[in-house]
Formats: structure tokens, C-alpha cells, sequence
């Protein structure tokens, strides 16, 4: 009803001169107050990627009275190749496409509904990119040329700073802090913008860095430089075991480190804290310094369901992983954690239950909808516990949030995305390269022969989401 009073809303508005729909946002040459964008791959002999929205009120992909029956809504100006990615920014009208095939990135402005243009100055193909919401700064772990790339799109600087083996980055909500992660080490590091004085300061070469610097670019005049999040100098045992990302509070100040541990080839699954202040990249904007090994290794708490995901939600944090089993096969596991509120200053596991499994170590994807559900997609869901004990079960699991109740889909492939319609209790997803949806009242199959696609559905994102928060933890 409330997309049908939008709609209504917007016609009259129309009438008037003025065409919007809520929260002041434009109503979209589509016309369509519910959208879902979709990545596709191969879509025809002469394209490698698309990007085509659809109705996801009426769940069609065309208009909902037309008799034509062939995609009304291809983004214009989209030319990337194998997209494999939807970074979504509702909020600000916009969103973020990385396309694997030719290693660029697009930013997609949802009010026109067309590609804003590729961000200059990344340096291969990207495993991990961000933009943030301002839509300032991009970050990228370039894993290939072992750099973390920073991109001011303000000046139109970009600033390649070594890290051999980077293969992701965490980016808070605020778009003022980055932590990146060296795949197969104990190690987490920060950037950060110098100031005049640092410039020169630092200007004489790695003797005249700081401790704990990795690289400052240019070296001759340093403009950035990366730093090593513990200094590499206290000579105390290490606290992270082969962290892979990291997920923020809802406050914003403080940063959830997930160690990866056996998933990774590491030891213990655990989550330890880091403070946000002293991470802050942005000009004169950090406070104080970064904990000691020693107040880290008391806000470490082991997950043994494996840590390889995660999400918050106010002052819940929901941590996917794969658990090893005896018979040596991974199982997928969610933890559920209560985070410190008030005086609080520990965090507590609540509850753990199985889910679907998935690659050990593998981003998987989660997002909450409606009806306190939460849903979680794997990867190869077929090498685990369930499929060693010929369990049916596919790769996508829907938890109720009041409950644990876990309800595992069929089997339709890799879900390899996942967008929440909130208000309208679906949800849509990519899975086995194709778009599926499905009830978030029961876990119901949704009728899915209007909206198919031609090619490889590879990401969903839901371009009219009330919140950023609406998004695949990525």
C-alpha cells in the first residue's frame, strides 16, 4: 500500500510541476517507485555485462501496463564488463558497480537511472573497492599489483601505496576510515592524509617515516601514508590471527576486527576491537592512539562457528563462518553477539546456530528484511557437512531474528546476491546466476518469470531503500 500511495503521490506532484515520490527523492524516468538493479554478465554475443532495473512492486521487468513484454529498463550509459558487484547508496541517489572483466568501477546515478562515469586512477583489477557515501574517496585493494590505491576524487589525485598482498578493504559508514588486510597475515593497516608539515617531514625517504609506516606516496613529497595498526616494534605476541575484515558499531567508534583463523588457515575464529579515532584518514580529524596488545587481547572473543562475515544491527552482531567438523567437512554456523551498551564493555555470544554452508573463508553476503529476518547467501555450498551427509539444502539461509529459526532454501546455485524490498516483505536474489525472490513471511517462493533475465544475474541491489544500511556486507 505504501509504494501505491508513493506512486499516487508522485502523479499529483506531476501535475503540479514537481515530481517526487518520499524523502524528496526524484520520481526516475522509469516511473517506478520499487526498483531492483541488476548486474548481469554475458547478457548477448556482443556484451559482456548489463545492468538492468526492474519493477520489484509488480516484480516484472517491464511497464506494469504495457503488453510489451521485452526489458523496458536497460541503465543507460552502463559499459562495464562482467559486473560482479553493487555497492548501494540509496541515500545519496547513487550506487557503485564494479566490473571484474576490465577492472573498472562506475558510480550510477539512481535519480537518472543512468552510469555516472568510471573513477579514474585505480591500478588493475580490484578484489576489494569502496566508495564512500559522500562519494569523496575510493579505496582499493589491488591484489595483483600489491597496492592499496587511494583515489581523491575531490582533486582527481591517486595515491598507490605498497602492501604486498592486499586482498580487502573495510570502509566504515562514515567514509572516514579504512582498514586493509593482507591475505595470509597477522596484520591490519590504516591510511592516512598527511599534513603540510608531515609532508616535509617525511619528504627524506622510509628513514624519515614513522614507526610503523609501510609506505608514504610520492615518496619524495608524501601525501599518504599506510600504517601498520599495532607498531611493529613492541615485540609482544601477535593478537590478530588471519584477520579478513571488519564491521563498525552503530556509533561509529569502534571497529569489529574478524580473525578468520582456520578458515584462513589461521588458528582461533575470535573478534577483537580496535578504536575508530585514531584510523581517521581525514585532516586533524584523529584522536588518540591505537590500543596495546594487551587491552586487545582482553576485547578478543573466540567464535568458534568461524568468523568470515559479519553484520550489525544496533547492538546485535550477527557473525557467519564455517565450523571444521569432526569428519573434516566445514559446516556453516551464525553467532549471534550482544555488543556493549551502556556500561557494558564486553561482548557476549547469545546463541549459535547452522546455517548454510559455504567456501571456508568466502565473503558471503547478508542483509536484514522484514519480518525479523535475516538472510545469508554462501558459496559452494555444495563441499560441505550438509552435502557430505546428502542433505538436499541449497546455499541460501533465512534466520528469524526473535527466534534462531533457521530455514534453509532449495538448492539453485551460488547466491551470490541478495537485496531486502523492504515494506513489501521480499526479497530478491542472484543465484546460480539468475534472480529469484522470495517471501520474508515464510520463506515462500515468489512467482520469478517476469523478471529472468538473459545472461549471468550476478548482484541485486534494491535502488529505493529507505537507508545505505540496505546492502550486501561485501
Amino acid at each position: 500500500m505504501s509504494a501505491v500511495a508513493a506512486l499516487v503521490v508522485a502523479a499529483a506532484l506531476a501535475g503540479c510541476g514537481t515530481t517526487t515520490y518520499f524523502a524528496g527523492r526524484p520520481l526516475p524516468p522509469s516511473g517506478l517507485a520499487n526498483r531492483v538493479l541488476i548486474a548481469i554478465q554475458n547478457p548477448g554475443a556482443f556484451s559482456a555485462g548489463a545492468m538492468e532495473i526492474v519493477d520489484a512492486f509488480y516484480d516484472i521487468r517491464y511497464r506494469f501496463n504495457s503488453t510489451n513484454t521485452a526489458p523496458a529498463f536497460p541503465l543507460a550509459g552502463f559499459s562495464g564488463s562482467l559486473p560482479v558487484t553493487i555497492q548501494n547508496l540509496p541515500e545519496e541517489l547513487s550506487g557503485a558497480v564494479y566490473s571484474s572483466g576490465g577492472g573498472t568501477y562506475m558510480l550510477i546515478d539512481y535519480a537518472n537511472e543512468k552510469g555516472n562515469g568510471n573513477v579514474n586512477g585505480l591500478n588493475g583489477q580490484s578484489s576489494s573497492v569502496f566508495v564512500t557515501r559522500n562519494l569523496s574517496y575510493v579505496f582499493a585493494a589491488n591484489q595483483a599489483d600489491h597496492v592499496l590505491t587511494v583515489v581523491n576524487r575531490g582533486d582527481g589525485s591517486s595515491y598507490p601505496l605498497n602492501l604486498p598482498g592486499v586482498f580487502r578493504i573495510s570502509v566504515n559508514p562514515g567514509g572516514s576510515a579504512v582498514l586493509a588486510f593482507v591475505q595470509n597475515s597477522n596484520y591490519i593497516y590504516y591510511p592516512r592524509h598527511l599534513t603540510a608539515a608531515q609532508t616535509i617531514a617525511y619528504s627524506g625517504g622510509p628513514s624519515t617515516w614513522p614507526t610503523g609506516a609501510e609506505d608514504c606516496e610520492p615518496q619524495n613529497a608524501p601525501v599518504w601514508c599506510l600504517f601498520q595498526a599495532l607498531s611493529p616494534d613492541d615485540n609482544k605476541p601477535l593478537v590478530f590471527d588471519r584477520p579478513a575484515k571488519a564491521v563498525f558499531s552503530a556509533d561509529g567508534g569502534t571497529a569489529y576486527v574478524l580473525n578468520c583463523g582456520p578458515e584462513c588457515g589461521g588458528s582461533v575464529a575470535s573478534i577483537s576491537t580496535l578504536p575508530i579515532a585514531p584510523l581517521i584518514f581525514l585532516l586533524g580529524e584523529q584522536s588518540g592512539t591505537l590500543p596495546t596488545h594487551a587491552a586487545l587481547t582482553a576485547s578478543t572473543l573466540n567464535i568458534p562457528g568461524g568468523t568470515s562475515n559479519a553484520l550489525v544491527v544496533s547492538s546485535k552482531m550477527y557473525v557467519v563462518g564455517q565450523q571444521m567438523m569432526p569428519d573434516g567437512f566445514w559446516s556453516g554456523q551464525l553467532t549471534t553477539l550482544n555488543l556493549p551498551t551502556g556500561s557494558a564493555t564486553t561482548m557476549t555470544k547469545t546463541a549459535q546456530v547452522a546455517i548454510s554452508d559455504g567456501a571456508p573463508g568466502a565473503a558471503s553476503r547478508m542483509i536484514i528484511a522484514d519480518d525479523n529476518t535475516l538472510w545469508i547467501g554462501m558459496t559452494q555450498c555444495t563441499n560441505g557437512e550438509r552435502a557430505n551427509n546428502r542433505q538436499a539444502e541449497g546455499c541460501l539461509s533465512m534466520v528469524n531474528t526473535a527466534t534462531n529459526a533457521v530455514t534453509l532454501l532449495p538448492y539453485n546455485g551460488d547466491a551470490t546476491g541478495i537485496a531486502a524490498i523492504t515494506g513489501l516483505h521480499k526479497i530478491y536474489t542472484a543465484e546460480g546466476g539468475q534472480v529469484y525472490i522470495y517471501s520474508t513471511v515464510n520463506a515462500a517462493s515468489i512467482d520469478n518469470q517476469y523478471v529472468t533475465v538473459t545472461g549471468t544475474a550476478y548482484d541485486v541491489a534494491y535502488m529505493d531503500a529507505v537507508t545505505d544500511t540496505n546492502n550486501t556486507v561485501y
